[in-house]
């Protein structure tokens, strides 16, 4: 494909698409996205945990893990050209390979990819080491080959005798692996017992145990380095007879046991190399696309499983940098107020403005990966109410949420009333009501009296939807309400119910029981009075005669949302724009508009006169509130 001369010309996405199709053109814009990513410096090795959030970063950016093989590749080919490049970049690619893109290669278990990345960034960034121990195993080469050969024929020759089919192969070690085991036990090359390494792979358990047996019949093994993990398997399941010998000539020998199915799953499955390797625990989704990804690599697979590799790596996660550039590890969906919260409570708590890559941007703004945030915050304050409605989109950390209602209910009781007071003021004024029972509402929100229930509103304990679905306007009342004790009740109407399947139907509620919205209800036909709804424990229902029961019928509450007309009054001191800002929130909201009247004045202030259709009082508050949060808005309410 890269020798295509369709190639010559091509620059956007859309051309790549039209030639190779829409997956080639996705995958290509994968890889750049992660050619873009310019976050790694080395003074992120010094901080706990950024290495390994910005390795996550990376995934997350990617909608197909194959581009962050072909990155892997890409990087692979940088650093086999490193030598023509000048010091600083030798040594600033060689840093960030070990640090990022061999542990990612390690971790999709390409472990020939994951040597030579770090053997090429360790020739950089320590080239004495590299020489020294790169010429004391080409020194020893024909002597650990033909140690390794003697071993091999001689166990061979004794699993044939006890009728053992096995395969035994050497493990190569690459010279990176060797200078960190040197620093780690501080002992020198000639010192390592496991440059000498041998797996032995049988067909089942027993077979194990008697490979063991032979081997340690044949040589000296040394105790301490004996571990049993198929009698107890590593926390991630690896499982595997491990020993160590001596052989006649006194070198130390590392030897593995397994059975096949050990074998692979150590290879493919929750033991993946890197696993017990980095001591970390797996993710579900990475382990699946490793696997898919390892078996890509090893078959020729069909569309089917190419097609299979739309990643779900961290993509319910956002990865996002502050000013000083560290990285934060974030929900996806967060936004610069969780950002705040996320940095410190305080900052959070002050916030009131925020820039991504250094543009301003609302506080609900959706963050991404790899976008720079700076919060901007004054001086004194705290956070506001709506905050932490979910409707309004400012939080979506639940943990920044609970600082909020923290924050709140750490207020002084005195200011919790009072907000709460001007709290329930503005959604009495927003819903045109004059005043409300304090006592019936105390009590409504199990409160003990008034105080504490103004209280509980100014902790945001109770919020603007909880009131307005207390609170009754006339227009919103519909016929699921009890209906008055006089004949009006026994007067057939058209009900909100349905009589077997079939709406419209005129009813009239039962005065004994009086049915209301949501009751478990019933039909008794009356000779004289049509259908009369019940509740089904009526106890004119439950003690009804035999040989009246043939006159009950299934009838039901109907499932038809309502819509009522209500009158809203909004004032701004700028009228440009207003009637389409307060039409797009409306018609987001799915809400109609069957009347509407802009005035503008001479001082540019304008009065918007509506009337919108709602279904409810919850729906009405909501987008009043929604309405209120408009730039250049004084007052909205309904218009009474």
């Amino acid at each position: 494909m890269l020798s295509d001369p369709r190639l010559a010309k091509l620059s956007p996405k859309l051309d790549i698409a039209k030639l190779f199709g829409t997956k080639v053109a996705t995958l290509v814009d994968n890889v750049n996205s992660l050619n873009r990513s310019s976050v790694y410096s080395p003074e992120m090795t010094r901080q706990p945990n950024q290495t390994e959030t910005l390795r996550r970063m990376l995934l997350s950016m990617t909608q197909d893990i194959r581009a962050v093989l072909i990155k892997l590749a890409y990087r692979t080919l940088r650093l086999r050209g490193l030598a023509r490049e000048p010091h600083e970049t030798q040594l600033f690619i060689a840093q960030e390979t070990l640090d990022i893109y061999a542990p990612i290669t390690n971790r999709l278990g390409i472990h020939q990819l994951k040597w030579e990345l770090e053997d090429l960034g360790f020739r950089y960034l320590n080239p004495q080491a590299y020489r020294s121990i790169a010429k004391s195993l080409a020194n020893n080469r024909i002597q650990r080959e033909l140690c390794i050969d003697s071993f091999i024929d001689l166990l061979h020759s004794k699993l044939a005798d006890e009728s053992i089919r096995s395969e035994i192969s050497g493990r190569p070690k690459h010279i990176y692996s060797i200078w960190k085991k040197m620093q780690r036990k501080q002992l020198d090359i000639d010192e390592l017992y496991d440059l000498l390494a041998v797996r032995v792979i049988v067909n089942n358990l027993t077979e194990c145990y008697t490979v063991l047996g032979i081997v340690h019949s044949l040589w000296q093994y040394i105790p301490k380095e004996f571990d049993d993990y198929i009698a107890n398997p590593k926390e991630n399941g690896y499982q595997s007879l491990h020993t160590v010998i001596l052989d006649t000539l006194g070198n130390r020998i590392e030897v593995q046991i397994r059975t096949q199915d050990m074998h692979d799953f150590a290879e493919l499955g929750v033991a993946a190399h890197w696993s017990y390797k980095e001591g970390g625990k797996q993710n579900s989704a990475l382990e699946k696309n490793i696997t898919q990804l390892r078996k890509l690599l090893e078959e020729n697979p069909d569309d089917t499983l190419a097609d299979s590799f739309q990643s779900e790596l961290f993509h319910d996660r956002v990865y996002v940098l502050t000013p000083k550039g560290k990285l934060l590890d974030l929900i996806k969906g967060s936004t610069p107020l969780d950002f705040a919260y996320a940095i410190h409570s305080d900052i959070g708590h002050r916030c009131r403005g925020a820039k991504v890559n250094g543009r301003i941007v609302p506080l609900t703004y959706a963050l991404k990966s790899g976008e720079r945030i700076e919060i901007l915050t004054t001086k004194s304050g705290g956070p506001n109410h709506n905050w932490i409605d979910p409707h309004l989109g400012y939080l979506k950390s639940s943990r920044a949420i609970s600082k909020v209602k923290s924050w709140f209910k750490n207020q002084q009781q005195v200011d919790n009333m009072a907000a709460g007071k001007n709290i329930l003021d503005k959604e009495l004024q927003r819903l045109g009501l004059k005043t409300a029972n304090l006592n019936e509402l105390a009590k409504h929100f199990h409160q003990p009296d008034s105080d504490k229930l103004l209280e509980a509103i100014g902790r945001s304990d109770i919020n603007n939807r909880q009131l307005a679905a207390f609170f009754k306007i006339p227009e919103l009342e519909t016929a699921s309400v009890v209906l008055p004790k006089t004949k009006a009740s026994t007067t057939p109407v058209k009900s909100v119910i349905a009589v077997d399947g079939i709406d419209n139907v005129l009813t009239s509620f039962a005065l004994c029981c009086k049915p209301v919205q949501g009751d478990a209800i019933i039909g008794y036909i009356s000779h004289h009075k049509g259908i009369t709804v019940h509740k089904q424990d009526c106890d004119n229902i439950v003690h009804l005669a035999a040989e009246k029961q043939a006159q009950l019928i299934s009838v039901a509450w109907t499932q038809q949302k309502s819509s009522f007309a209500i009158p809203v009054s909004i004032h701004a001191f700028n009228g440009h724009n207003l009637l389409n800002d307060v039409s797009q929130i409306l018609t987001h909201a799915k809400i109609h508009i069957s009347h509407a009247a802009l005035n503008t004045h001479a001082d540019f202030s304008a009065t918007l006169e509506l009337t919108i259709q709602v279904e409810n009082i919850n729906q009405l508050s909501q987008v009043l509130s929604k309405i209120g949060q408009l730039p250049h808005i004084t007052d909205v309410k309904r218009k009474i």
